[in-house]
């Protein structure tokens, strides 16, 4: 490729950004497939404080972190947070793709005029999307946190460490 020396390695970086409150099985799911497809993945769990999120910026790296050590594929994977411009942090990171995961129609739209932003702002970087694996499509962190919170079982969507996560503070909640 390119102006490479013969024999040099290239190490091809993904980044997955994410709000990640909380982590859920379609999540760790896109992470293994991601992970597949690139030499190292960077997910970067955005601060984003305008979605409110449940657990702080701290909890939702430490959160993931823990998860992803779990994964095979575990040694490739960096938990990072981020704020700002998401190719920004891209560009931080070497990152020649950013990976999206697609759950239904409705998500594409939204991440096709954001794959298209992207791309004016650095066209070097490739938008990769990951369809949601099958029995993944309807999981959200939204969904997750409102069957949560009334006493649903979520125990499909999410891990045990990430069960008793989003328990207790549903718990902390109730006492304020």
């Amino acid at each position: 490729m390119g102006g490479e020396k013969p024999g040099a390695v290239v190490l091809r970086a993904a980044v997955y950004p994410g709000t990640f409150d909380p982590v859920t099985s379609g999540h760790i799911d896109i992470i293994r497939r991601a992970a597949r497809i690139c030499d190292r993945l960077i997910v970067g769990v955005a601060k984003n404080a305008g979605k409110g999120p449940l657990f702080s910026l701290d909890e939702r790296v430490a959160l993931l972190s823990a998860e992803v050590l779990l994964l095979p594929e575990c040694d490739r994977i960096t938990v990072v947070p981020f704020e700002g411009l998401l190719i920004n942090f891209a560009v931080e990171h070497g990152a020649a793709q950013i990976v999206r995961g697609l759950r239904a129609v409705s998500d594409f739209e939204y991440e096709f005029q954001m794959a298209g932003m992207n791309s004016k702002l650095n066209p070097a970087i490739e938008t990769v999307f990951l369809m949601a694996a099958d029995g993944q499509q309807f999981v959200s962190s939204r969904f997750v946190k409102e069957i949560g919170k009334l006493g649903g079982d979520i125990s499909r969507f999410v891990s045990p460490r990430i069960e008793a996560a989003l328990q207790q503070r549903f718990a902390e909640q109730e006492e304020d």
